[in-house]
């Protein structure tokens, strides 16, 4: 391709709001030109690359399902299109259903954890495969996984979510071992703020789990966005001898007894 951007360029998948939101803004804000890819919500993801394009960047929402194989190619194509190149892959779309209760085996079934599964650990799986060689041609290609503390302690919002994030965790290590000189790491949060949670929980427990967090994990705290996304520029921009990392974001829940 001959018109080849100067800025460098990211793809965050599942970025029309939340930690994807935060995470585009971000590298905006850092001189990055940015693709985001939204399922169903593309009049938020135009509104967040319109945010972007304050920053005096260039950015391109596409509507896309990373669970299908050709939506995940396409999205690549379209960046090369436009840019010519790709240095960052944000892996952050993600699903769930929520059956809090892991002991009510009766809440789930095989049609949740293929639905789940297709999106949080073959969904990033494919997108790697369509960015790979493109990522090869970066002076400082990285990988970014959002995971979640459930894939390391069997904990979250349901059996099958944690598991697809525990799989996810362990394609993070062999991904790194195997596509250096691509630095491949994830991001594994607790507790978010936002309306992801508090969707699915319902505001009383949402503000409850929220509260009890608050005043028993070691830094009395829980992780917003913004936060998450700024150890995602890290990984992304500075961090440049850490691979196969799976960093734990949780205000110290994981260290509870």
């Amino acid at each position: 391709m001959d018109n080849v951007s100067q800025k460098p360029v990211a793809v965050i998948t599942g970025a029309s709001r939340g930690v994807g939101a935060a995470t585009a803004l971000l590298l905006a804000s850092r001189g990055w030109n940015i693709t985001i890819t939204c399922s169903s919500t593309i009049k938020e993801a135009n509104e967040i690359a319109s945010a972007c394009e304050e920053h005096n960047v260039e950015a391109l929402a596409i509507q896309a399902d990373v669970s299908k194989d050709a939506d995940c190619k396409d999205t690549i194509n379209q960046t090369i299109n436009k840019w010519g190149r790709i240095d960052a892959l944000i892996n952050n779309a993600g699903t769930s259903k929520f059956a809090w209760d892991h002991s009510d085996l009766d809440q789930l079934n095989a049609d949740d954890f293929q639905k789940i599964y297709a999106v949080n650990l073959i969904g990033p799986f494919q997108m790697v495969k369509a960015a790979k060689k493109y990522l090869m041609q970066s002076s400082n290609p990285s990988i970014t996984n959002v995971s979640s503390i459930a894939g390391i302690k069997g904990i979250g919002s349901s059996m099958a979510y944690a598991v697809s994030k525990g799989a996810l965790n362990t394609m993070t290590i062999s991904m790194a071992r195997n596509l250096g000189p691509i630095r491949v790491n994830a991001v594994c949060p607790g507790f978010i703020e936002g309306e992801w949670l508090k969707n699915g929980l319902g505001e009383e427990t949402y503000n409850s789990a929220k509260g009890h967090l608050e005043s028993t994990v070691p830094l009395k705290s829980v992780a917003s966005p913004t936060s998450i996304a700024e150890s995602i520029m890290a990984f992304t921009e500075l961090n440049k001898n850490a691979t196969g990392q799976l960093l734990i974001l949780d205000g110290g829940h994981h260290l509870n007894l």
